[in-house]
């Protein structure tokens, strides 16, 4: 179950994050470095992270012109991260190059589609005709067809993605809350065990681990409900 929990390392503090890292050492196989660690970690934080025995999920979410993602990716596929992620809504040129760029490195691509902090009324806000269900699923059918290996979205959405796009493609979802948290600035939210039910490869988990009192024993009860749905 632990190489299913993909841990979010969402501080602005290297030595904070890799005292994390340390902590979870065999419970947890995957954590995402993001865009506010990062900037202050950098690559050498990444190196770190590999050179501890862990894959690494670079979330920095490439969108620009298809030229400068394509750069990104391969910078990013250099590092020999796990995962890299691109925004679907950079269109297919952007895709097309930045999957050309990732082919044969060994880095998965994941495309997000509608982040988990909207919903309807914020995507009709910036102009979405789309509510956010229908919304991932066209984007998460586009980066398919460009060649992206994988789909960021929430968990409400991936069983009707997972009909779109298959079972090659490999989906993850955030926005995973444990059942007596709250919310946050989360808006389209599930437990892990039910995220897992619906079909997601992998779920990231950030603050419900994180800042748990024993962040050990939280990822080691995220892992037992997780275990319970194949034991059914």
């Amino acid at each position: 179950m632990k190489d299913r929990i993909i841990v979010a390392l969402d501080t602005d503090s290297p030595g904070t994050a890799l005292a994390i890292v340390e902590v979870l050492a065999g419970e947890v196989g995957i954590f995402k470095v993001g865009m506010e660690l990062f900037p202050r970690g950098g690559p050498e934080l990444v190196r770190r992270i590999r050179e501890a025995g862990f894959d690494v999920f670079l979330d920095l979410k490439f969108h620009d012109i298809p030229n400068t993602v394509a750069g990104a990716v391969r910078s990013a596929a250099a590092l020999g991260v796990k995962f890299a992620t691109v925004h679907a809504s950079g269109g297919r040129a952007m895709l097309t190059a930045a999957a050309e760029s990732a082919r044969g490195t060994g880095t998965t691509l994941l495309a997000v589609t509608v982040l988990t902090s909207l919903d309807d009324a914020d995507l009709a806000d910036v102009g979405f005709s789309l509510g956010a269900a229908e919304a991932v699923e066209r984007l998460a059918g586009l980066a398919v067809s460009c060649g992206i290996g994988g789909i960021v979205c929430s968990a409400m959405e991936v069983a009707a993605v997972r009909a779109r796009v298959g079972k090659g493609v490999t989906l993850v979802t955030p926005g995973v809350r444990m059942p007596e948290d709250t919310a946050g600035d989360q808006k389209r939210v599930v437990t892990p065990a039910d995220a897992i039910r619906r079909g997601a490869d992998y779920i990231v988990v950030g603050r419900p681990i994180r800042n748990a009192a024993d962040p050990r024993k939280a990822a080691e009860d995220i892992q037992a409900r997780i275990a319970r749905l194949f034991a059914r």
